[in-house]
């Protein structure tokens, strides 16, 4: 269903963040197969945010590369989870994998500094899980344009 296509009193009840930001969230299998669906949510999102297409293309790789990232670091059988935050002219986006207890997120890998480059901010995190797993999150957001 379209947005133009929601009763108008069904929009306004959308899934709100922090400081009203619209929230879309999805959860996939951590399967590097999945990983362009995620990729297109951040695309379509940015694209209905009026963000130039620099940006857009900036945010779809950067979602990409991150997803990529905690995929192959997941544990068998557990689940990719991301969350758009759309705050005018800023997504924030959180990305995170259940993982094995030792598992580490490189962040001195080419890989991360290519992350760094398309994000405006980036950040990894780790969570303990219990049963001997643990939660690798990685955090960014991108702004509409240069300069904003």
């Amino acid at each position: 269903m379209a947005q133009e296509d929601i009763p108008s009193d069904l929009a306004d009840r959308g899934t709100a963040g922090a400081a009203g930001a619209a929230t879309v969230e999805i959860r996939t299998a951590a399967r590097p197969a999945l990983i362009p669906t995620v990729r297109a949510v951040a695309s379509d999102l940015a694209a209905r945010a009026d963000f130039d297409l620099d940006a857009i293309s900036d945010l779809r790789m950067a979602v990409d590369e991150a997803c990529a990232t905690l995929v192959g670091l997941a544990a068998p059988g557990s689940a990719l989870e991301c969350t758009f935050d759309v705050h005018g002219e800023r997504i924030d986006v959180t990305a995170r994998v259940d993982t094995p207890a030792d598992a580490a997120l490189p962040t001195d890998s080419f890989g991360w500094r290519v992350l760094q480059t398309l994000a405006d901010h980036v950040a990894a995190e780790t969570g303990e899980e219990g049963e001997g797993h643990s939660a690798l999150i990685i955090r960014l957001h991108k702004l509409a344009g240069p300069g904003l």
